[in-house]
């Protein structure tokens, strides 16, 4: 049964996101599309509560109550960016909105936004490890929770892979291609404010410009 509500979940989370969207940018209700967006984590709470009334009614601990906690973490840490990279996508191409801003790709740049979605691992183990604790302490020395402790360690044990994997561009950042740097440096420049390209003069700040002196002026 715990598999079953899982897998309803997971369809249920996608049906919900798809009908949010359509009814944001399709037919121009952003109110009630927020509002099934917002029914998404009803779905987390409705597994947690199906997960603790089968352990109340005697059901020994089992994969399907850890793959139970594992999923809810997972939703905790990564959810929320996985909905927001699709409502940055559907209001572009259903709202007429902005094209969404791609990750970065080169140089420390990367290594912060792989270490922030590490993070998001790192919640998602959290969220599930307090949650088989939590059922580890429910059940009491009566059952056997071995296999809620492995997976556990299997959630920590992720984490730290995906760790390790994040810490490499660190280590070794992507280098960008051969004037990839300039170009990139000179976009972020303009969109800072602090620079532009000499191209566009006519964008400069202010306090950028050298003025012409009085010399100059009567020159002219």
């Amino acid at each position: 049964m715990i598999v079953t509500l899982i897998v309803i979940c997971e369809v249920g989370f996608w049906v919900l996101l798809a009908a949010g969207l359509a009814t944001r940018y399709l037919l121009k209700m952003p109110k009630a599309g927020m509002a099934l967006l917002l029914c998404e984590p009803l779905l987390e709470v409705l597994l947690l509560v199906v997960t603790a009334i089968d352990l109340k009614n005697g059901a020994e601990p089992s994969w399907r109550h850890g793959l139970a906690a594992v999923y809810i973490g997972y939703t905790v840490g990564h959810g929320h960016r996985t909905v927001k990279w699709l409502d940055g996508h559907a209001a572009h191409r259903l709202g007429g909105g902005p094209p969404p801003q791609k990750p970065p790709q080169y140089g420390m740049a990367r290594a912060q936004h792989e270490g922030r979605v590490w993070l998001g691992s790192v919640v998602a183990a959290s969220v599930a490890s307090a949650l088989l604790l939590l059922a580890i302490w429910y059940v009491g020395d009566d059952g056997d929770t071995d296999g809620l402790r492995s997976w556990i360690f299997g959630a920590w044990r992720a984490a730290g892979i995906h760790g390790l994997i994040a810490l490499t561009y660190v280590i070794w950042p992507k280098k960008a291609p051969e004037g990839r740097d300039s170009a990139e440096g000179g976009a972020q420049a303009r969109e800072d404010g602090s620079a532009v390209a000499a191209r566009d003069p006519e964008h400069v700040p202010d306090l950028l410009v050298r003025r012409p002196g009085k010399d100059e002026e009567q020159v002219r």
